[in-house]
C-alpha cells in the first residue's frame, strides 16, 4: 500500500520545528523512503565539492538538506500554515486535500498533469 503524505512536490510549506523554524519555501522533492522533503532555501548546509562542469573551481558550496515531513506544514491560500485533510470532491468524485482552517481545496503546482 502506498503511504500518504500531507506534503507534495510543488507545495508551499513552512518549517515549524528545528533550526530553520519559521522559514518558508517550495517543496522540490519528497523522499518517500525516508519521510523527508527537500525544500528550496531551507535547511542549508555546507558541502565540499570537487571540481566538475557545474562548479569548475570546486570548494565549499551551500546545498539544501532533507528535512523531516513532521517539521513541515502546508501554507494554504490565505498564507497561513494549516493542517491537511482529505475528502471526496462532489463534482469529480476524486479525493482532494483541503485546509482544516479554511476548508478550501489545496492545489499544488504539479496537480493537473
Amino acid at each position: 500500500m502506498r503511504r500518504k503524505f500531507h506534503v507534495k512536490k510543488g507545495d508551499k510549506v513552512m518549517v515549524i520545528a528545528g533550526e530553520s523554524k519559521g522559514k518558508e519555501g517550495e517543496v522540490r522533492e519528497v523522499l518517500v523512503n525516508k519521510s523527508r522533503a527537500i525544500v528550496s532555501g531551507v535547511n542549508m548546509i555546507k558541502k565540499s565539492q570537487r571540481p566538475n562542469a557545474k562548479h569548475p573551481k570546486g570548494g565549499i558550496i551551500d546545498v539544501e538538506a532533507p528535512i523531516h515531513l513532521s517539521n513541515l506544514m502546508v501554507i494554504d491560500g490565505s498564507g497561513k500554515p494549516t493542517r491537511i485533510g482529505r475528502k471526496e470532491d462532489p463534482k469529480t468524485g476524486k479525493i482532494v486535500r483541503y485546509s482544516k482552517n479554511t476548508g478550501e481545496v489545496i492545489k499544488s503546482k504539479t496537480q493537473g498533469r
